[in-house]
């Protein structure tokens, strides 16, 4: 690997990959769409972004994409509309986004010869299953549409290698947390900031849906092992789960931040069951990405959480008021 697109890049989980690939010699672009008031990337939280390349287009225009996508040899595609909610709200924009930006990026990457390119799916394309945990070679059932838009995603993407011979593999993570995630509408950045503001954590539901969770640095590794094994037949085309190896309720997770930070505040718990449009029980098996790739997560919990309330107590400007 000597060139990388990711696109997404400004974001949470593409920044601190952008950061890794420097630290590994890699030359880095980004490709994202961005607005001239948005606030500081997460690029620059991590003082990266003046060694980024990074390019303003849309995934869905196919000239700015063929651009971006110039001279690289890897791509990690890892830009998406990520809000159930938002989706939801705007089916249409979340399917041309999640869905036309993935078919347009990949026939860009079929038409230049990509050597390797690694798609960002979600266990939320499993959908909701009795049978747990999610296994990869479960059926893909989704019932609202941020998990439709995932599943069309990791179906279109996997179809590349055995109908183009496209290098490319999918990944199925669980829910990934750690600093520099600024979408505070998501469990762990919420109460870690409320709690380290002395706020009560506010939960959307009774605290009883159960979530796997994986550190942001694991998940980098997780990509970069998948596109370090795309040279293997038994990897191209294929799907790989990743998590944190155990699932936690919601007031598990909330009392583990709290215990962490030596705070005694109690979560503001506002819903009854689950929130409307979000599956109840998630975790994965990722026993087949330790099989064939050789990655299994190397941070527990409580030392991710206090990870996280390090970055964020350091950074007390960038959390919400």
């Amino acid at each position: 690997m000597r060139r990388a697109l990711v696109t997404g890049g400004r974001g949470f989980v593409g920044a601190w990959l952008c950061r890794e690939l420097l630290e590994r010699g890699v030359e880095v672009r980004s490709l994202d769409r961005r607005g001239p008031h948005e606030r500081p990337s997460t690029l620059r939280l991590l003082g990266v972004d003046g060694d980024v390349e990074e390019v303003e287009g849309d995934l869905r225009d196919r000239a700015a994409v063929t651009a971006a996508l110039a001279g690289e040899d890897t791509v990690f595609h890892l830009a998406a509309e990520t809000i159930v909610g938002t989706v939801k709200a705007d089916p249409v924009g979340g399917f041309e986004t999640n869905v036309a930006g993935t078919w347009t990026l990949l026939e860009a990457c079929r038409k230049e010869g990509t050597e390797r390119v690694v798609v960002a799916s979600s266990d939320k394309a499993y959908g909701a299953h009795e049978e747990l945990p999610y296994r990869e070679d479960l059926p893909l059932q989704p019932t609202a549409p941020y998990e439709a838009s995932k599943a069309a995603t990791d179906l279109i993407a996997r179809s590349y290698w055995p109908a183009f011979g496209l290098p490319v593999a999918v990944t199925r993570f669980a829910n990934i947390y750690g600093g520099g995630d600024l979408n505070f509408s998501r469990l762990v950045p919420e109460a870690v900031c409320a709690v380290l503001d002395g706020r009560r954590p506010v939960l959307r539901s009774d605290g009883s849906p159960v979530r796997d969770l994986l550190y942001v640095e694991d998940a980098v590794g997780a990509y970069l092992a998948i596109a370090a094994a795309l040279d293997r037949d038994d990897v191209r085309g294929e799907a790989f789960n990743a998590g944190g190896e155990r699932p936690y309720s919601v007031l598990e997770i909330v009392s583990a931040i709290t215990d962490v930070a030596g705070s005694d505040v109690e979560p503001d718990v506002r819903g009854s069951g689950n929130p409307d449009g979000e599956i109840d029980r998630q975790y994965v098996d990722a026993s087949k990405i330790d099989e064939r790739c050789g990655w299994r997560p190397r941070v527990a919990l409580e030392e991710g959480i206090a990870r996280t309330l390090a970055w964020y107590r350091e950074r007390p400007e960038i959390r919400p008021a």
